[in-house]
């Protein structure tokens, strides 16, 4: 038997593992077990609950019920195939005042509840593995009229694990940056609706575009475009057809990151 004292420090999160004569158990309210909505009775208790041990199970438990009513021999009888999808059930008895009552078969219950734990610790494993992947992960808006150079560029950088946004020409970067937000923006000059020079300075206006790193990709390489785009702002400029390890390796000088 243990104390209401103790069984409310043992529920409380992040706990220590109950220990018994040099064994550790995972202590649990049955209840639990049972997926009811039934909750410990600890306050207003004086006296130790009981609690009961359960060993030869893949992780040995300390169950704590709400009354123990004694021991008995019984005869445990099959449910028949009606209940045979009933988990943590092998059977029922009879008692001598006609009352019926469930076997549960708790080794097959503590099994399964392990089970259950062990999926939901995975699930936020991998919850938290997609989190450090979007948080890692360097976003990239490319901004070009080419459908090919999309493409080119926009498989080059998803191989390098980077999540890509594509945009057809600068009116349809300046629409898609008002719901996105990039590390970086490769760009284009030459473009229909709007060049890249303007959406250059539309970026370098914009209080929370401003600090976006700009690497303009053109196949304009004369130093008076160069100065215009340096003069606006621009980051880096590189000309068509450009080299992959160049453009990966400003991609991760100017966004400090992998």
């Amino acid at each position: 038997r243990v104390s209401t004292y103790e069984l409310e420090e043992y529920y409380k999160p992040d706990a220590p593992m109950y220990e018994y004569a040099g064994q550790q158990y995972r202590l649990q309210y049955l209840g639990n077990l049972l997926n009811s909505d039934h909750h410990p009775k600890l306050q207003g208790q004086a006296l130790p609950l009981p609690v009961i041990l359960v060993r030869g199970a893949e992780q040995p438990m300390a169950l704590q019920v709400d009354n123990l009513m004694g021991s008995r021999e019984i005869v445990v009888k099959s449910l028949g195939p009606q209940f045979s999808s009933v988990r943590g059930v092998s059977g029922a008895t009879i008692l001598g005042d006609g009352n019926v009552v469930v076997i549960l078969d708790l080794p097959a219950m503590i099994r399964s509840d392990i089970l259950s734990e062990r999926q939901r610790l995975a699930s936020l494993e991998k919850a938290r593995e997609a989190g450090r992947y979007e948080e890692q992960a360097t976003t990239v808006m490319v901004v070009d009229d080419s459908v090919t150079v999309r493409k080119v560029t926009s498989r080059l950088l998803e191989r390098n694990g980077m999540e890509v946004i594509l945009a057809k020409d600068g009116l349809d970067a300046v629409a898609q940056l008002q719901d996105h937000q990039p590390d970086i923006i490769l760009l284009d000059i030459e473009m229909p609706r709007m060049d890249g020079f303007e959406v250059a300075s539309f970026v370098r206006h914009d209080d929370n575009l401003r600090d976006t790193p700009i690497c303009m990709i053109t196949s304009r390489t004369g130093e008076k475009h160069r100065e215009r785009a340096l003069a606006i702002g621009v980051n880096e400029y590189l000309g068509k057809p450009f080299q992959e390890t160049e453009l990966l390796e400003t991609i991760k000088r100017l966004t400090g990151k992998q």
